[in-house]
């Protein structure tokens, strides 16, 4: 069985379904650039698996799927590294969305920043009754760099993602279920159950066909990939300015930042 540092890769042989969960419970599974790297050969390996017919993405515990990305590492990036780490997240994900095999993601508790980012690239949200989602980047002077703006975009409408973004306003599960950023909201002890339950449904179909279907939905948006492209830049611009600095040093001291523009 395959193991990792910060992923636990859990196969189930009679249903064919694998559970990825995201085990970083102490920094409530926020994501770094080693468990981004670990989610990407976890789902390359599960697609190259035959027995692997459908995935179940979650967090382990009951607070958080992924809380966002790791303050502390992205402090120590630069516009160079910066755009470096928005294209390793955006391969990984993107590996998630083009998936032929179907991915859920489970969403108990916090999907912040790369936790939303992470949820959008499934193919499907279930959320728990507890789940908060948010794209909080510009509280830290940054953009969201794992294919936030685009998927955000793409999932609820122009003006709703817009306001999300400029905002960083968190939303409760029903708002998301409202929205139509999830597909169902229920009660935190029924999440996985319920995930394993639709999933097999999904597993009963033509195999080729799910895959056929995954691929015509991406279709409909730009596969040339440009506006990734574009948010991968900005995402490393961000890094070169004074108010990153300032919006990180705020977060790790716990205070409110004073932005400059600049």
């Amino acid at each position: 069985m395959a193991s990792f540092e910060n992923l636990l890769y859990a196969p189930d042989a009679a249903s064919g379904i694998l559970t990825i969960t995201i085990n970083r419970p102490t920094k409530l599974n926020a994501l770094n650039g080693a468990t981004i790297e670990e989610i990407r050969q976890a789902v390359q390996l599960a697609l190259d698996d035959k027995q692997v017919r459908g995935i179940i993405l979650t967090g382990s515990g009951e607070k958080a799927f992924v809380a966002g990305a790791d303050i502390s590492e992205l402090a120590a990036l630069n516009d160079i590294s910066g755009r470096r780490a928005a294209e390793q997240g955006q391969e990984a994900f993107c590996l998630i969305e083009e998936s032929p095999k179907p991915v859920i993601a489970a969403v108990n508790g916090f999907a912040l920043g790369g936790g939303c980012e992470l949820a959008m690239a499934c193919h499907l949200r279930i959320a728990s009754d507890n789940a908060r989602f948010g794209q909080p980047e510009v509280n830290l002077g940054l953009v969201p760099g794992y294919g936030g703006t685009q998927r955000l975009t793409q999932l609820i409408g122009k003006a709703k993602a817009l306001e999300l973004l400029l905002t960083a306003d968190l939303i409760k599960a029903d708002e998301a279920l409202r929205l139509g950023l999830v597909n169902h909201v229920v009660p935190q002890a029924e999440l996985l159950g319920f995930c394993q339950a639709l999933l097999a449904r999904i597993l009963t179909k033509a195999p080729l066909a799910v895959g056929m279907i995954i691929d015509c939905v991406n279709a409909y948006h730009d596969k040339e990939r440009h506006g990734y492209q574009t948010e991968a830049t900005l995402f490393g611009r961000a890094f070169g300015t004074e108010d990153f600095r300032e919006g990180t040093a705020a977060f790790l001291e716990k205070r409110p930042a004073a932005f400059k523009g600049n």
